[in-house]
């Protein structure tokens, strides 16, 4: 990056996020984002989410101006040049899926947090889950399933009970959705394996990536789900530590407050 960083600043609709992006613009200059070295968002992790579906091409350096901000780094309007600069890239790879129909068709999607299949009819779920081609589960009777990479296991993931991945794993997590069968639990799945999960028998189902897009799913379909070729680049500050982040956002280690 040159001595005069070009910055493109972009927040979420915030009162504080907004007021954010309009002092930092006044103070270090704004470009559009084909001339930006790097993308500087403002607000959650919602907006970052956005973000990195946008603009995958350009290194993101988010701060936090919403309300937990899992993504985000703390918010400071000094030196922020520099402070990127000298910031380490994290590498997040999205998921890849593609949904085929019974008819012929194929809908791809890419999912950076989770790719997620939900019944929405009255009536369990029953799925048939592949690994490379080969059948692992024969009948998953559940509400759904989850698939989540390391940068969504604090989301939808994490409120489904299912395990919290570090960065650096190379996995996918599977996660049964209120399953019939206690026994259903999450499993890890490396990343350079292709998942393939059948709707073998639901009334209405539908496969939902990252909560953006949504495709309508029947008896026979299969959706198909495995680690992206794309890549995108998220900076945080010298030191940053990841469980020092789910310390402080989860607070784990904290006493009750006594009543």
């Amino acid at each position: 990056m040159m001595a005069g960083m070009k910055m493109h600043f972009i927040s979420s609709s915030t009162e504080a996020a907004v007021t954010a992006a309009e002092t930092l613009s006044a103070r270090y200059g704004h470009v559009p984002i084909p001339e930006a070295e790097v993308i500087v968002a403002l607000g959650g992790d919602g907006l970052m989410l956005s973000v990195m579906h946008q603009n995958r091409g350009v290194p993101v350096y988010g701060m936090n101006r919403g309300t937990v901000g899992f993504l985000m780094n703390s918010y400071s309007e000094d030196a922020l040049p520099e402070r990127i600069r000298m910031a380490e890239p994290t590498v997040v790879n999205p998921l890849a899926m593609t949904a085929g129909t019974t008819d012929g068709h194929e809908h791809c999607a890419l999912a950076i947090n989770e790719v997620s299949l939900l019944r929405a009819g009255p009536q369990a779920a029953r799925l048939r889950v592949s690994v490379n081609g080969r059948v692992r589960m024969e009948e998953l009777v559940c509400d759904g399933a989850l698939l989540c990479t390391p940068a969504g296991s604090t989301a939808y993931n994490y409120s489904a009970n299912g395990p919290i991945l570090h960065p650096a794993v190379s996995g996918i997590a599977l996660v049964p959705l209120c399953p019939h069968s206690l026994t259903n639990r999450p499993i890890l799945v490396g990343d350079r394996n292709e998942i393939g999960v059948r709707i073998v028998r639901a009334t209405d189902s539908r496969v939902h990536f990252d909560g953006q897009v949504t495709f309508d799913l029947k008896q026979g379909d299969l959706v198909r789900i495995r680690r992206s070729a794309h890549s995108i680049c998220l900076l945080h500050p010298p030191g940053y530590s990841y469980f020092a982040m789910l310390r402080k956002k989860l607070h784990w280690s904290e006493q009750p407050i006594p009543h």
